[in-house]
Formats: C-alpha cells, sequence, structure tokens
C-alpha cells in the first residue's frame, strides 16, 4: 500500500504502577521497530509486564522474535494483549496458546 512517502505510524510507551509495567504498542511491529518495543518492555525493572499490542496493525517475523524473547525474560510474569492481526499471526505462528497470551 502506498502511504505517499509516509513512514509507517508507530509508538510505544511504558507507565510503571509498583512492579507491574504496562506497555502499549500501536502501529505496525516489524524489522525497523521491533526492537524498539522490546527496548521498551526491558526499560524499568518489574516484576510483572503488561504488553498491550491491541493497537498493532502488523506483525512480522521481527516482532515474533522480540516477543518470545521477552517471554523467556519473563516467564510466568508477562501477559500480551493481542490485536486481532497480532493474535493471527501468533496461531499461525504455533504461538497461539501460550499461558502468557490474554484469551480475550
Amino acid at each position: 500500500m502506498d502511504q505517499g512517502g509516509a513512514p509507517p505510524v508507530f509508538s510505544a510507551s511504558a507507565e510503571i504502577d509498583g512492579d507491574h509495567l504496562h506497555v502499549v504498542v500501536a502501529g505496525e511491529v516489524d524489522m525497523a521497530t521491533a526492537d524498539t518495543m522490546l527496548q521498551t518492555a526491558l526499560r524499568e525493572p518489574a516484576g510483572k509486564i503488561t504488553l498491550d499490542l491491541s493497537a498493532v496493525t502488523f506483525f512480522d517475523s521481527a516482532a515474533i522474535h522480540a516477543l518470545v524473547r521477552l517471554a523467556q525474560q519473563f516467564s510466568g510474569k508477562l501477559t500480551v494483549r493481542p490485536s486481532r492481526q497480532v493474535r493471527r499471526v501468533l496461531e499461525i505462528s504455533g504461538l497461539g496458546e501460550q499461558s502468557w497470551l490474554d484469551p480475550a
């Protein structure tokens, strides 16, 4: 899709509440932005992380890799809230049944 030369929209922000880090990611997560998503989640020390991907419109293999790294580092402490697109990509890649994936 031609976007008129404009870069894809992407944002990642984090808010900490005690030891719970809430990371909100929006737009396209790809090889150009996946590391930013990961680094945003790792920026603050946290005992629990919620990764809100409900506003993500595109999620590629680099994004999957970053998510798997985060899940390994925060085993049992990560919750991912996927958008419909992210959930579909995770299902296709065999990650649709992971314990960290919010079933809602």
